[in-house]
């Protein structure tokens, strides 16, 4: 399969879709796979007419299986090599500064690396009956990834996922928080990940990429510094033609034609 039958990609009317391919092996993150998925991050990033992401998979049952653990196997028995050697971000750092929303539309199982790209998304979707777990452990590989995770869940959870490599429940993950939503199937999961792409693309676009700016920011900086770190974001959302549009929209009762700027 060529990159972009590993990964999928379409854009329309603002929202751009992202789709792991790999059914036959639980579309589990592949060398291509990791690299075309980079490469969507920048192409994304350098395409102001996108305004949100839905990151799905090909139905299998599992969203993503994680990295492709017979594939590293045969990697590092024919080139003596660690396949995180071989990767430009081995942990998906890029995905975490993409400019837009990215909504997970998790289709199946998540795990691993899997369960890495919900967390890196910003909105997350889930199917009933399934689960997610950091399992590396269980692999003797590490989850260095998952410290944002410190300020999703509790910590007490945090600590036995990483501990134990035990999958949790998708219905206990969305009762800590980190699930937006549970949907009865992968269909409906999509269904609702597309509803919630076209609300967020109604909305300006300036507004929408400071306040996910602004929102990772304050995960690093603290309350304090993310306080004053999100007035100089929100700087030239104040600043631009969208600001007057909204309120002149709103006072001549019609929708705002936003010009992201």
């Amino acid at each position: 399969m060529s990159a972009d039958q590993i990964v999928g990609f379409d854009c329309a009317d603002g929202i751009a879709t992202i789709t792991l391919n790999r059914p036959d092996r639980r579309n589990a993150l592949s060398v291509a796979a990791v690299e075309r998925l980079y490469d969507l991050w920048e192409t994304i990033d350098a395409r102001p007419e996108i305004r949100v992401v839905v990151l799905t998979a090909a139905p299998c049952g599992t969203f993503c299986a994680g990295m492709d653990l017979k594939e590293a196997s045969e990697i590092q028995a024919s080139r003596g090599v660690d396949v995180l050697t071989l990767l430009r971000d081995p942990f998906h750092q890029r995905m975490r500064s993409v400019r837009v929303p990215i909504i997970a539309a998790m289709t199946g199982h998540f795990a691993a690396g899997g369960f890495m790209l919900s967390m890196n998304a910003d909105i997350r979707i889930g199917v009933a009956g399934t689960s997610g777990g950091i399992t590396e452990a269980k692999r003797g590989r590490g989850s260095p990834w998952a410290v944002p995770l410190l300020w999703q869940v509790p910590q007490p959870i945090f600590m036995e996922m990483v501990l134990t490599g035990e999958s949790q429940s998708i219905e206990r993950l969305y009762d800590l928080g980190f699930i937006n939503y549970i949907e009865t199937n992968a269909e409906a999961v999509l269904d609702r990940a597309y509803r919630l792409a076209r609300t967020i693309c109604q909305n300006a676009p300036l507004s929408v990429a400071a306040g996910k700016k602004s929102i990772l920011t304050a995960m690093d900086l603290g309350c304090e510094g993310g306080l004053d770190e999100a007035k100089r974001i929100y700087e030239h959302v104040y600043a631009s033609e969208d600001a007057q549009e909204g309120p002149r929209a709103f006072a001549e009762k019609r929708a705002p034609i936003w010009r992201g700027c």
